[in-house]
């Protein structure tokens, strides 16, 4: 045995996710961190939540229908059909259940069924899991050097 090496799969969910999320941060990565206006942090930090979630989505693929509406919400922004409109989301009126609150957090729940939103959720929360595995990995060889 040699403690010094690490063992992974290269087809795991995680290395999956985070291969895109690396190559996702080396696009946006345009110029060196310095002094930034505030609007180009809001910009650089809204573009690594969207390569976040685009690198879960497209290591899951279309195995999944919170994947599958993550990447439709992606390619409606990138060809422009996806328009917001002020007031367009209605505000429920009294009490919503459980499940539809559940059926609010979970990318394309709308469309499921309880059993069948049930199980996206808890694919959805492993993911995002890793998500967060791969950030804190990332924050701490940065944070290191």
């Amino acid at each position: 045995m040699t403690p010094n090496r690490v063992f992974f799969n290269p087809s795991s969910r995680k290395s999956r996710i985070a291969r895109r999320f690396l190559q996702s941060l080396q696009r946006i990565r345009q110029r060196r961190p310095g002094e930034l206006p505030s609007d180009e942090v809001r910009r650089r930090s809204r573009r690594i939540k969207v390569a976040a979630y685009s690198s879960m989505a497209f290591a899951v693929g279309n195995r999944r229908a919170w994947s599958r509406a993550i990447i439709f919400r992606l390619q409606s922004r990138l060809h422009g059909r996806m328009r917001r409109c002020l007031g367009a989301k209605k505000k429920p009126s009294g009490e919503m259940s459980q499940a539809d609150r559940l059926r609010d957090l979970v990318p394309g729940g709308k469309a499921m069924d309880f059993c069948n939103l049930l199980e996206e959720t808890a694919h959805y929360i492993k993911c995002l899991n890793t998500q967060v595995e791969i950030m804190k990995s990332i924050a701490d060889i940065y944070s290191r050097s």
